[in-house]
Order: C-alpha cells, then sequence, then structure tokens
C-alpha cells in the first residue's frame, strides 16, 4: 500500500446513474459534488426519447447543432461524465462535436427545469427481483 501514497490525489470515485433532463437528479448530483463523487451519465440522450423535445430543438435551432449535442454539452457544462452510445459512425462524431459553442446561463437553466423526475425503464427504488 506504501505505493498508493504517491497517488492519493489521482484516485477517483465514479457513480454511474440514470440521468438526463428529465431526470435530472439534482440532489444526488448534489450530494455527489460535496462528496468529490463523479457522476457518469447512463442513458443521458433519455434512450432517445428526448430527441424531439421541443425545448430542447429551440436550444438546438439557436446553435445549429443536434439535439443530442445539446444534451451532452449541458451534460458537460454540468460537469458529468457522458459516453453516449451509438453504432452509427456518423453519430459518434456528431457527439463528439460539442466543443465549439456553449450553452448561455439561460439556456442551461431551460433545460434544468424540464426535470420531472421520470424514469424511462426500471425505477431501481421499485424493482422486483
Amino acid at each position: 500500500m506504501e505505493f498508493l501514497k504517491n497517488y492519493k490525489n489521482c484516485l477517483l470515485s465514479i457513480r454511474q446513474v440514470k440521468l438526463h433532463p428529465l431526470l435530472a437528479q439534482p440532489d444526488l448530483r448534489d450530494y455527489c459534488q460535496k462528496q468529490q463523487i463523479h457522476i457518469e451519465a447512463w442513458a443521458p440522450l433519455g434512450q432517445g426519447r428526448l430527441l424531439d423535445h421541443s425545448v430542447l430543438k429551440e436550444i438546438a435551432e439557436v446553435h445549429n447543432k443536434s439535439i443530442a449535442q445539446i444534451i451532452l454539452r449541458w451534460d458537460l457544462q454540468n460537469g458529468i461524465i457522458t459516453i453516449p452510445k451509438s453504432v452509427k459512425e456518423s453519430r459518434i462524431k456528431e457527439n463528439a462535436n460539442i466543443f465549439d459553442f456553449e450553452l448561455s446561463v439561460n439556456e442551461m437553466k431551460q433545460i434544468d427545469d424540464l426535470n420531472e423526475n421520470i424514469r424511462i425503464g426500471a425505477d431501481p427504488d421499485h424493482f422486483t427481483f
């Protein structure tokens, strides 16, 4: 364990949770930030169900970006680790193209305000084994 003394500042704690604009998990994000736990978003695009949301579409049009890019940029600006799933080369490239713009404070708030604590899929608090 002696070798860990040199790397203590490199050790991270990461928690992967379902997180997207309709399930923004603000309390969990706040807790994790205070505990120095990084969050990785699972299903950051709401399993594709957010890709036609009107508010996200308006913001996307302003920036000439896709809705997916807007959501991924929101994650980035919130310090959320995001690895979107795709098997299509064009979408993989598009998902990576989020570093040439920034969402305004107002746009970030608009997206934050979409939170309805809506889970798509199983709820870990009410799961039957």
